[in-house]
């Protein structure tokens, strides 16, 4: 998977060491975690990144209104849906894998949220409300508004935004197999979500996600291609679209029960490389994530068809075991997951969350993953998620938490240009393009605290520079939170 780049100037070193030098000062672990309000926090996040108009009950209240001109230059409203990351860029592909990992929290873990439900629906539906708007146009899928490297020579506010609102679209002519299968898969696992809820809003959902997925069928191609200038190598689509294809139609067929989707990815799942990269899960790789969610009906004994989708899925769970040497995971020292490339929280959290999917699957069919000499119970599965999380949540060699707000300790200058900069109440003027620079060299802790931010986490040594300019380590991303809310969510119930 591509690391997400970013250039911006005025790194001090001297500034850097003093940072690093700091985190790196132990402290004692934590024994007991609050894994309910660690959840809430983790789903507050998303309101921080929130773009367009607020609503009333907005509840991180040092954000403001945002790019609501946003789509204008092409004649279309493409207000709404989320920042993806630090930046003010809405980028089309991570947000869509943003929002299957959020409806796949609720469908599977939605019964543990108590209270927090209503808001991991309302964070579905604030992005899914953009995705509609973003493929109102049958053969057409904006994918992409904001340049990227216009935003990223800037360090300003989102309510201050003046760089270019560039709108990038696919269509017959320039196809996006990959970003258009993700934003079908979205949509059909968000209209599960709704089903019981506002069952109009659901039909709406589930047949978008129907024609979303025969475009991108029908005109097949990587957006990397076709919009190589302005998503590379920001969120190139390294992998392939060929994934995303089945990813959708399993979703089809989980959200639809047709025929038609079943014979697809029994047709295709030699043509589409289902067997592929089995261990690689994330907003461009959906290998594992096809195959434990394919798996679930294998165990449940509706679909011997789908039989090799569940020996993929074992493969995946005895690749991440630890002690099973695999050249694609790595565990840090302090038994952190840890995956080359850049935001590593982002492997931490979606392994995590089919290392704990998967082990209730098992558990219904009372049945364990052989591994060699060795076999992976459920328990032990989410022996291992629940690491994964406490690691996150501060049992690590630095005694601190990577969530922001949650326990005494966790990071202070995160990547993030409104959680960095004054906001608008504290300072009302304008801060322009570069006048934000001096806040983002700052040894100063940021203004205002993102609750429930995770960042990219620590190196493979459990390192961790706190540092803004080390953004792979420091910044937050909405597909880190969105399968840690299923985690969150099982581990509130289960502690």
């Amino acid at each position: 998977m591509a690391p997400k780049s970013f250039s911006f100037p005025g790194i001090f070193p001297a500034l850097l060491a003093a940072s690093l030098a700091l985190v790196l000062l132990p402290t004692p672990i934590i024994a007991v975690h609050d894994y309910h309000d660690a959840l809430r926090k983790s789903i507050l996040f998303f309101e921080g990144q929130r773009s367009g108009k607020l609503p009333p009950d907005q509840r991180v209240k040092w954000r403001r209104d945002s790019a609501l001109r946003d789509g204008s230059t092409a004649g279309v409203d493409l207000t709404g849906g989320y920042y993806d990351a630090g930046d003010n860029i809405k980028f089309g592909f991570p947000m869509a894998f943003t929002t299957t990992l959020l409806a796949w929290s609720i469908i599977d873990f939605g019964r543990n949220m108590g209270p927090e439900l209503k808001n991991a629906v309302k964070a579905v539906k604030w992005s899914t409300d953009y995705l509609l708007k973003a493929t109102a146009k049958p053969g057409v899928v904006y994918v992409q508004v904001g340049d990227a490297y216009s935003d990223h020579s800037c360090w300003e506010r989102p309510e201050d935004m003046d760089t270019l609102r560039t709108v990038y679209k696919i269509d017959n002519a320039h196809p996006g197999s990959d970003v258009a299968g993700e934003t079908a898969a979205a949509l059909a696992a968000a209209s599960i979500v709704f089903r019981s809820r506002d069952s109009a809003y659901s039909r709406l959902l589930l047949n978008r996600a129907v024609r979303v997925f025969n475009f991108a069928d029908k005109h097949r191609g990587a957006y990397s291609s076709s919009l190589h200038a302005a998503v590379c190598p920001f969120y190139c689509d390294v992998n392939g679209y060929q994934d995303e294809l089945l990813w959708a139609a399993a979703w089809l067929h989980k959200a639809s029960r047709k025929r038609a989707y079943r014979e697809y990815i029994v047709k295709n799942e030699v043509v589409l490389r289902a067997g592929d990269t089995i261990n690689e899960f994330g907003w461009d790789n959906k290998h594992a994530g096809i195959n434990v969610l394919i798996s679930k009906e294998v165990l449940m004994g509706r679909a011997d068809y789908f039989q090799s989708f569940k020996q993929n899925a074992d493969g995946f769970i005895c690749s991440v075991l630890p002690g099973i040497s695999h050249p694609q995971v790595q565990y840090s020292p302090g038994g952190l997951i840890f995956k080359a490339g850049g935001s590593n929280m982002q492997h931490v959290t979606s392994l995590s969350f089919l290392l704990l999917a998967y082990s209730n699957y098992l558990s219904h069919a009372n049945k364990a993953v052989p591994c060699g000499e060795r076999s992976a119970s459920p328990a032990l599965l989410k022996q291992l998620a629940k690491r994964q999380v406490n690691y996150i949540l501060g049992d690590n060699p630095l005694g601190m938490s990577y969530m922001v707000g949650y326990g005494s300790r966790f990071p202070q200058r995160i990547h993030h240009r409104g959680s960095s900069l004054p906001s608008v109440a504290a300072h009302p003027a304008r801060i322009g393009c570069k006048a934000g620079s001096r806040y983002y060299v700052s040894p100063n802790p940021n203004p205002n605290l993102l609750l429930g931010a995770v960042v990219g986490g620590p190196n493979v040594s459990d390192a961790f520079p706190d540092s803004r300019p080390y953004f792979q380590e420091s910044e937050p991303t909405t597909y880190i939170n969105a399968p840690l809310v299923g985690l969150l969510a099982f581990f509130s119930a289960h502690p």
